[in-house]
């Protein structure tokens, strides 16, 4: 993972939900940090997961720094800084406000307006447009050697990418802006229907929404091309020869469908594709050949026969999983051409603090992070 991130300044993870994509960021992120970079992790799952694997009670909109120093026993070198942020995007999107408002006035008129506030929080795709408005705020401060995005858990996992378009066709609004302001005769007919329905409305719930939707589209009028200009730095961004794109899946079916999709799909948008991790896969035990001597030797040591029996059986669950996974990561292997995914073996335990991060360093880093390991174990 070092050498794959060597020279990069952004790592965007992305994959299905419900792989450990969250954890495997924040332990990306640990690691880089412990071999000498400053480094920050940002999260758009509103799950908050982030916070607890990195053992913080919450994070904001700013980035927040995680305490190193209880890692006496690490023999890496020259370790760098951990900070983290999860985005929220209603305080992201009024920083958006404020930066592009032509004026004082505009930007509070837009900040106050009740269909802004509204749809700041709860408009489709604002949160991805979001993520990206934060990562290249962070960036551009140039404050961090390396950020790496954590981006949403949802099935269409790269849909974030196209979210800036979205919002600025959404804030355009050219069809909305025509039936706010119909002219001939579509204004008299929409006008003598409109004045009902709006009329309706302000009885039911108090708001002059029709006035409310031109001041929204007026105030906003003067920042469309500002909106048009950071979507675009946006967007060469994450094409950009400094960014990489890694791929979190799980070993089982539908995990390596959508892998094989979102590697597929990043390769049409030619953009940088970093490699494959596949997470939480089971390892095949390390037992003697043979089943007979096997279950001699369990049966000899556990001295229950019932409890026996159930630990065989565990350990042929066990073993059948890790056959399933085989097969799987190797036919993701034949679909991608990936000849070499980075495996991180399932978790006896929930991954809930820095002590857990640590423990996937040596499956995404090698042997420094064991070094690390041994280290604290002494």
């Amino acid at each position: 993972m070092a050498e794959l991130l060597e020279g990069r300044s952004i790592c965007i993870c992305v994959g299905s939900g419900g792989v450990g994509k969250t954890t495997t960021a924040a332990a990306i992120a640990t690691g880089m940090a412990l071999r000498g970079s400053k480094v920050a992790v940002l999260t758009i799952d509103p799950a908050r997961r982030l916070a607890d694997s990195l053992g913080l009670d919450e994070l904001g909109n700013e980035e927040r720094q995680v305490d190193l120093a209880g890692l006496s026993g690490s023999a890496v070198e020259g370790r760098g800084e951990l900070w983290a942020t999860m985005l929220d995007a209603k305080a992201t999107f009024d920083d958006v406000v404020a930066r592009h408002a032509p004026d004082e006035a505009s930007k509070r008129q837009i900040l106050d307006n009740r269909i802004y506030q509204q749809i700041s929080g709860a408009l489709a795709g604002s949160q991805e447009y979001m993520a990206m408005e934060k990562l290249y705020e962070i960036h551009e401060q140039g404050d961090y050697d390396l950020l790496v995005l954590d981006t949403p858990p949802s099935r269409n996992a790269l849909d974030f990418l196209d979210a800036p378009r979205r919002l600025v066709q959404f804030i355009d609004g050219r069809s909305l802006r025509l039936f706010l302001r119909p002219a001939g005769i579509g204004a008299r007919v929409a006008g003598r229907g409109a004045s009902v329905v709006f009329s309706v409305l302000r009885r039911v719930t108090g708001l002059n929404l029709i006035e409310d939707l031109s001041e929204f589209f007026a105030a906003t009028a003067g920042m469309m091309g500002g909106f048009r200009e950071r979507a675009k730095r946006v967007n060469e961004l994450l094409a950009d020869d400094g960014t990489t794109f890694l791929v979190i899946c799980g070993p089982a079916g539908e995990p390596i469908d959508e892998a094989v999709y979102l590697r597929e799909r990043l390769k049409v948008g030619g953009l940088p594709y970093g490699g494959l991790v596949v997470n939480r896969v089971h390892v095949p035990a390390d037992v003697p050949p043979g089943a007979d001597e096997t279950a001699g030797a369990v049966r000899e040591a556990v001295g229950d026969e019932e409890l026996a029996d159930r630990v065989l059986a565990s350990f042929a669950d066990r073993r059948a999983l890790s056959e399933r996974d085989a097969a799987n990561v190797q036919r993701l292997i034949d679909r991608t051409g990936e000849t070499d995914p980075i495996l991180i073996p399932e978790q006896p335990d929930e991954v809930h603090d820095l002590a857990g991060l640590l423990r996937l360093g040596p499956h995404l880093f090698g042997e420094v992070e064991s070094e690390t390991d041994r280290s604290s174990a002494g």
